[in-house]
Parts: structure tokens; sequence; C-alpha cells
């Protein structure tokens, strides 16, 4: 069989001597308008696929292949990466997030949305991250990663999240490092208290095991500053989840007074500190959102911060986090950045989240419909819009997992 450098070398060769020279591949995806944010591409063009993985970009490509779909009109960009998922899933009775019914099996509720790759924010730690390797990312096809939760038992909510003698930076670094395949980060969430002994037992953390470190800040009264988190606590890089959120005892990045971006949140993005949507269930207000745009703050990465309670709420899933942002006013190609190149920087994964030549075919192709659309935030306030972006198609290295209308299936015939 010929190697992929063998076909990719046939297939631009080509163009200049002759068609016949073509060798069949797999698949390619004709007409679509291509959005490759890595490789600078924001064209129409056709995208082959061989082997599980991209084979060429380029305007015409031909039609020599086993398979050929017709994206005419719809936008074919990198799988997407959700950023902020919960997919620790099991049947622990209340451990929230943790092994438990809250969080969610990942191919349910991933490729239907152009999601590839979700990472886990924090469900487990380093006490039962092997279980959730071993009942999840094992048995997904999605690629699934993982924020090691620095609370030892994960995020099992009430008291377990709260207890600071289980916070340990040797032994979550050891577990990041024994894993480096899967573990891409450090997650602290949901600590109510004065103190900044689990953000500094993260970023410790981080520090050992060379990662970035995601944020959910926690509660107090009155709220632990902001600004002290971001300019004396993280690091550049570090992710800032939730981050048009307000939520009881914190800070958000909106004075809800004045409702002007806090000066000091745009010299942090400014920083490196990353600002992650991390919608979620109780965290993605219009309140922010909306004057934040306005203003200029605009979101690093977008993020779903899936579970059951989220995905039935204003959540839903990926596109629909993505079509708010489409509302507020971000373009296209901001968008799929924000939701497949930037997050890929941000975990270091420099080989996802593009469909350069000889990467893995992890593609998704989307449709921007028009009509009359209701986006609601977490606290039921709804703005009405008239674009929706919808996922019609989903390849994970390089075979169909989601097909919304058959775009990818031959027309029946009698």
């Amino acid at each position: 069989m010929r190697s992929l450098f063998l076909k990719q070398l046939i297939v631009y060769l080509a163009f200049f001597i002759s068609p016949l020279a073509a060798q069949e591949v797999d698949l390619i995806i004709k007409g679509g308008h291509v959005i490759d944010p890595k490789n600078g591409i924001d064209a129409v063009m056709d995208v082959s696929i061989d082997e599980g993985k991209i084979l060429a970009v380029a305007e015409d490509l031909g039609s020599d292949a086993f398979q050929v779909i017709d994206a005419t009109g719809t936008y074919v960009v990198p799988g997407l990466i959700d950023l902020h998922g919960h997919n620790f899933f099991g049947t622990e009775a209340d451990h929230y997030l943790s092994n438990s019914y809250t969080a969610l099996p990942p191919d349910g509720f991933t490729f239907r949305a152009g999601v590839t790759t979700i990472v886990d924010a924090g469900g487990a730690g380093w006490r039962n991250f092997k279980t959730f390797k071993n009942q999840t990312i094992d048995h997904s096809r999605t690629r699934v990663l993982a924020f090691l939760n620095i609370v030892g038992s994960g995020m099992a909510g009430g008291a377990i999240e709260q207890n600071l003698a289980d916070m340990d930076a040797k032994l979550t670094a050891l577990e990041a490092k024994a894993n480096p395949d899967y573990v891409v980060g450090i997650k602290v969430a949901h600590y109510m208290g004065p103190e900044w002994m689990p953000v500094e037992q993260a970023v410790k953390a981080g520090e050992m095991a060379g990662i970035p470190v995601m944020v959910d800040f926690g509660g107090n009264e009155p709220a632990l500053s902001i600004e002290t988190l971001f300019f004396d606590k993280l690091r550049p890089g570090d992710i800032f989840t939730h981050c048009f959120a307000n939520v009881g005892r914190r800070e958000p990045v909106v004075d809800p007074t004045t409702r002007k971006v806090r000066p000091f949140v745009f010299e942090a993005q400014k920083r490196g500190i990353i600002m992650d949507i991390g919608h979620g269930g109780g965290s993605f207000l219009w309140d922010q959102a909306i004057p934040a745009l306005e203003q200029g703050l605009k979101p690093n990465t977008i993020s779903t911060d899936l579970h059951t309670g989220s995905m039935n709420g204003g959540m839903k899933d990926m596109a629909n986090v993505m079509s708010k942002c489409l509302y507020l006013g971000m373009s296209m190609p901001e968008i799929i950045m924000a939701s497949t190149w930037k997050p890929a920087q941000v975990i270091n994964r420099p080989e996802l989240g593009h469909i350069t030549p000889g990467a893995e075919a992890d593609v998704a192709v989307l449709r921007v419909v028009d009509g009359d659309f209701g986006y609601i935030d977490t606290k039921g306030w709804k703005v009405m819009g008239t674009q929706k972006i919808i996922c019609e198609l989903t390849l994970r290295e390089g075979r169909v997992v989601w097909d919304l209308n058959g775009m990818s299936r031959p027309q029946w015939e009698k």
C-alpha cells in the first residue's frame, strides 16, 4: 500500500502532469468554504482524506475518490475542541461530576455538534483518574482529554471539594506526568472560602507538570479579587473559565453597576490569561456577554461546560454556544479559531485543531442557517437571533460519525 506521503505527492503532481496520475483516495469533501485558522485558509476549497489523514487542501482536487461529498454552501473546518466538558459519568450517588449521573458519556453529545475532542474539566483527581481512563477515555471514539482536579477525589461536590487537606500539588503533578497522553492541565473549582491555597496548589502542580491551570473561581464574602487572581496567582496561558458568569460571592468581569468591563481584565487578557466561555448551567449571562463584546472583550476559547444540567438548559451544545457568539458579533473565522486552533494551543496539543496535510482527519461540516432563533442565558433571559450554526457532518479519523441530513449517503432508488 502506498504511504500517505506518496499519495500526497501524487495528488500534487497530478495537477502538473496528468489527471490520470491521480491515485484514487478514500474521500473528497468538495466545494465547502474551508476555514483553517492555523494555516490561514478562509476560502472555498476541496479537502481530500485518505487512510484517516488529511491528504490535501486545494481549490480543485477533482473527483477521483471512493467517496465524494458535496459541501457547497457549508463551512468545512477542523474538528471542534470543547475545552470544558464533564464526561466522568458513572453510577455513584451524590458525586456530582465525578463518576456520577450528572456527567455524560462523550460520544452521545459531541459528534452531533462537530466536536471531535473534549476535555473533561476536573471530574477526576489523582485518586480516581485511572477509573476515569478505564471507564470513559478508553471506550470513547471522541478524543477525551482531561484537566486533573487539584482535589484528589475529583469534582464530587459538597464537602469533598472543600477539603484543603486533599489538595496535594505533588501527587497531582505526579499523576499528570504519568499520563501525558491524556492529562493536559490542572483544574481548581468550587472552593468556598477566603484561602488562596486551592489556586496556589493548582498552579504549583501545573508548574511541576508543565501544563496550564483552569480556574472555576469559587466564592467568598467578601468576594476574592479577580485582579489578584489574574496578576498575582495565575501565569500567562492559564485559563479563566466561566468568563461571562455573574455568580454570587464572585467578582464578575463586567461591573454590574456601571456595565463596564473592569479595565484590568483587558490587561490580564493581554498578559496571556485565557478567557474561556465555559457556558454551563449557571455561568453565561447576556448582562455580562453583551457589554463585554461591545467593549471589545472577546473570549479566547469557546466551550460548553457540558453536563446534564447545561445541555437541557440554555447551553444545549457546542454549536449553540458558537451561535451565541455569532449573535454577539464574532465572525465565523473568529469563532472557528476559538473552537479549534486556539484551544489546541492552550492545551499544548499542536497536532490538533487544523487540517494540515498529514494531520488526523477530524473534520466538521457546519452550516449557517437564517431564521428566527431564541438564545437563552443561564438566568432564563432570551435574545432573538437571525442566524444559527448547525453541524451537518462530523468526521473522526476520516470516518463519518455524524450525518444530520445524509449528505455522505447515496440517494435511495426504488
